[in-house]
């Protein structure tokens, strides 16, 4: 009885290694093949960072040049001096906005360019709302005849939740271009821009800088391998090391 039990015992034990070490290699693995992953994602980034940088680097477009974009031409993160009339009446505020860690409205006004009838929506920039009136509209200056804005362009605001449908009216939580042409009337680009230059007319303009993220990728690769190392490292110390030391 006593070498049958050892022996099965022995079994067990021999049972229970490879499942340990069959886990340990298939959790390196895993873990190894994501770490690489994580570092082809930040390759990914740093590549599409470099382009963002050499667009942003480019003269500045001006009317005729985005009058002439062919349709499906990418013309995002270039910088742009554009020239023509604010469409005062048709401006937009958009709710729940921050700024500098401030909440408020970002102010969307449509530009018709002179020469065209294409209009461009400027984010012209951030400013503060009414606590005490949630449906007070800011005071707002908005220079009258021909103007002209730089900025870089960039797709639409980002889309925040709201519940139901979206409402009309000057304050919104949302904007939708191709809905917006349609609603004012005025053919609209497939795209915004956002001003930048000085804040004569009050409103805050510290737009966060593009940034494609390649640190977190980094961060998240290095969280893989060091994981990928303690599992390596505790299989080494509990299934090889101690059996050298404390053979059972």
């Amino acid at each position: 009885m006593v070498v049958g039990d050892s022996a099965v015992a022995t079994r067990r034990l021999k049972r229970r290694f490879w499942l340990i070490s069959l886990s340990a290699l298939l959790a390196g693995m895993l873990t190894l093949r994501l770490g690489l992953w994580q570092l082809s994602r930040a390759d990914q980034k740093h590549t599409l960072q470099s382009d963002i940088d050499s667009r942003q680097r480019l003269p500045a477009l001006g009317n005729q040049d985005v009058l002439a974009a062919l349709p499906g031409v990418d013309l995002a993160h270039r910088r742009v001096t554009l020239r023509g009339h604010w469409l005062a009446d048709k401006t937009v505020y958009l709710d729940n906005r921050q700024m500098a860690g401030k909440p408020g409205f970002f102010v969307l006004t449509p530009l018709k360019l002179d020469g065209s009838d294409l209009a461009v929506v400027i984010q012209r920039g951030w400013v503060q709302r009414s606590f005490v009136d949630r449906t007070a509209l800011p005071a707002l200056q908005t220079a009258a005849g021909s103007v002209v804005i730089e900025g870089r362009i960039a797709p639409a605001p980002a889309k925040l939740y709201e519940l139901g449908a979206s409402k009309l009216g000057h304050i919104r939580q949302n904007l939708d271009l191709p809905g917006f042409a349609l609603e004012i009337a005025v053919p609209l680009s497939g795209y915004s821009v956002l001003q930048s230059g000085a804040s004569g007319d009050g409103l805050g303009r510290e737009w966060p800088s593009v940034n494609t993220g390649v640190e977190k990728h980094y961060g998240y690769a290095f969280q893989w391998f060091a994981l990928c190392g303690l599992i390596a490292g505790l299989y080494i110390w509990f299934q090889i090391v101690r059996r050298i030391f404390h053979p059972r």
